[in-house]
């Protein structure tokens, strides 16, 4: 075997090896629901109705339609299974690792430089957040797509023959965009921009190739006339890149995603940018402490954000300087300064002020940067292969070491946000997402002390407020929840569910005319959500207005004409309720005879409610049979209620039908077997 097939295998077989611990962990509670656990579209797997779902949704805030075929493609050959979702990211990640490397060599005939720049994106401890969140699927597969882009374009360049570090291509003056790689390279940057709008910077990483390594560039000069010709010719690029930025930024803000001026004002975005750019490579050179959320500030450090502006101008100057004798400098530098734009915050959206996962593809520019100029420094002191060797050994030790610990919070929701709460300040979406953690394991009083520390940091977040009033109520604290409900309704006044809430508590504290009333004010809000509608009929059960309590039920009904428990309610309500004015056998039969056919005629309380029509309908033989049966069923499945259903049946043989008082219970409330 080759030494660079030799070399490929290793790094592929150490990443799918190092990151075998995330094959353990869980889904998590932030994003993973949009993407995976509470879409049921995704869930369906790969169908038609899938397939067009995803083109043309803005779901979450992004138009990326292959992300969401490939989390169908993960459903439909795994299901849930987390695991095997989250190894499918390792692959990605892998694949991506070993075209990068194939690349680099291809462009520099440097193998071990090719192979260290390469090794560290694999193992760095930034990029396990794009790699163990399986939300983050669009990262990796976007990247995939951008190796593969750059890859076929190189080929475009070079005609498939190795570039040598130092030898200009003979390519520079050549107009060879009419060559199959190069429209090869645009389809394939058609796809990454489709599984993620990240790779728009694609067109301005070619300009930087072309400067270097592959000299397309005359002795290096900037020239006008050149930089102007290179750019034209990748026109098709820029087109693509500019449709995707007006996409995305429509997707956003239709999400609600894009934070205006008035809340983020351009000086407090440029500062946090400059501030973002010093602390992605602090962290590239120390990453610890690293968080899945790192909050924006709300006093902001001007003083360091200068420092940064000047430390950022100081290397950017040293880049330029040199960039003849050092052309990898300027490439690496601005390959990081300018992936890092469509993320930077200059466009703000949410809350976050960085992100690991923001660093996937800007650190390789770093990485090429720093490797290659530690090469020149190799060859000008003739420092041999030892300790270069010792030195590079360490340093990737030290990452998969790093790697390792920082896979470990990823396991499930709770370890992740408690990392990310000890390793940053005043991160109130942390505390949230930790609440909504330790709530999911019933850890109540635990949850509510993180609610109500994101409550103090960020006091107008709805669904705080929302969460701390189902806790409290959960808890037996109904009045400390009516207020909290009442805080989310006025920080969201056009959530229906919130009204639903709010007049659930008060309906348990007796106050049926006030809840009433956010019951309606939720129905005004949706008029097609059939919920208020049982909500409100719930409650006029509790008042003992049971014609009133049925008319709801049937306008629920009409809403949702196959709600099973709904169809049994009101069977039962009209085959035995004690109130005349109700009883109704015909229509009793109809709604019992089709949620039996709902469930396939084997479900003993359905068959149950089924006999008790017929018999209020006057047909005591068809109650008697299917009462029968309903007993067979019950008793196989070692149910409970065979002792009123005997009781039942010995009315039906003696001619009489059942009567039942329904005063306290609804649909809800009625077992479904």
């Amino acid at each position: 075997m080759s030494r660079p097939r030799l070399i490929v295998l290793l790094l592929a077989l150490i990443t799918l090896v190092a990151y075998l611990p995330v094959a353990r962990n869980s889904f998590v509670n932030f994003d993973d629901n949009d993407y995976v656990t509470n879409n049921q579209v995704v869930q369906d797997g790969l169908t038609w109705a899938g397939i067009q779902w995803a083109f043309t949704t803005w779901h979450a805030g992004n138009w990326h339609p292959l992300t969401w075929l490939s989390h169908m493609t993960d459903c439909e050959l795994f299901g849930l299974n987390a695991g095997a979702q989250h190894y499918v990211n390792v692959l990605f990640h892998t694949a991506n690792a070993v075209l990068l490397l194939l690349l680099l060599f291809r462009l520099t005939g440097a193998l071990w430089p090719s192979a260290f720049v390469a090794a560290l994106f694999a193992w760095h401890p930034l990029h396990v957040e794009s790699v163990a969140w399986i939300a983050e699927r669009k990262d990796v597969l976007s990247a995939f797509f951008e190796m593969l882009a750059l890859l076929a374009y190189s080929q475009a360049v070079t005609g498939g023959r190795r570039q040598a570090t130092g030898t200009a291509s003979n390519l520079s003056r050549v107009t060879f965009y009419k060559a199959p790689f190069y429209w090869l390279a645009l389809f394939i940057f058609a796809l990454g921009l489709m599984a993620k709008p990240m790779p728009v910077t694609l067109p301005f990483l070619l300009l930087l190739l072309d400067y270097w390594p592959l000299q397309r560039f005359p002795e290096f000069r900037l020239q006008v006339a050149t930089v102007s010709r290179l750019a034209l010719e990748k026109w098709p690029f820029f087109l693509l890149a500019t449709a995707s930025c007006l996409v995305t930024f429509l997707a956003q803000r239709n999400g609600g995603l894009v934070i205006t001026l008035q809340q983020l004002p351009l000086d407090s975005r440029l500062g946090n940018a400059l501030l973002s750019y010093a602390r992605y490579l602090w962290k590239a050179v120390w990453p610890v402490k690293l968080a899945i959320v790192y909050p924006l500030q709300n006093q902001f450090p001007w003083t360091q954000a200068a420092a940064a502006a000047v430390f950022l101008m100081v290397i950017t100057w040293f880049a330029c300087r040199g960039r003849r004798r050092r052309p990898y400098l300027l490439v690496g530098w601005f390959w990081f300064l300018g992936t890092l734009i469509p993320v930077i915050g200059l466009v703000q959206t949410g809350g976050q002020a960085m992100a690991d996962r923001y660093t996937y593809v800007p650190l390789i520019g770093i990485f090429i940067a720093v490797t290659f100029g530690i090469k020149d420094l190799i060859s000008r002191f003739r420092m041999g292969i030892i300790l270069p060797a010792v030195a590079a050994s360490l340093i990737l030790g030290s990452c998969l070491y790093l790697t390792e610990r920082q896979l470990s919070c990823w396991r499930d929701s709770e370890s992740l946000f408690h990392h990310a709460v000890a390793a940053t300040k005043d991160n109130d979406l942390a505390h949230y997402c930790l609440g909504l953690a330790l709530a999911e394991q019933h850890k109540l009083d635990e949850a509510l002390v993180e609610y109500r520390e994101s409550e103090r940091l960020a006091p107008d977040r709805f669904q705080t407020h929302r969460n701390i009033g189902s806790l409290l109520d959960e808890t037996g604290h109904p009045d400390e929840a009516l207020v909290e409900y009442g805080e989310a309704v006025r920080l969201n006044p056009k959530n229906p569910l919130l009204y639903d809430s709010l007049g659930s508590v008060l309906a348990r504290l007796g106050r049926f005319n006030e809840a009433m009333n956010q019951y309606e004010q939720a129905r005004r809000l949706d008029p097609g959500d059939p919920r208020p509608y049982y909500l409100m009929g719930k409650a006029l059960r509790k008042q003992g207005r049971d014609v009133e309590a049925v008319d709801k039920f049937r306008q629920l009904l009409r809403l949702n004409p196959n709600d099973l428990q709904t169809l049994l309610f009101l069977a039962r309500t009209f085959a035995s309720d004690k109130n005349p004015e109700i009883r109704n056998g015909a229509e009793a039969v109809a709604l019992a005879e089709k949620a039996n056919a709902l469930t396939g005629g084997k479900q003993p309380f359905v068959l149950d409610t089924l006999a008790m029509s017929y018999a209020e309908a006057g047909r005591f033989q068809d109650a008697r049979q299917v009462g029968q049966r309903a007993i067979g069923l019950a008793l196989a499945a070692g149910l409970e209620e065979t002792n009123a259903m005997f009781q039942r049946l010995e009315l039906y043989n003696a001619g009489q039908p059942c009567r039942e008082t329904f005063t306290n219970t609804s649909p809800k409330d009625l077992p479904n077997h």
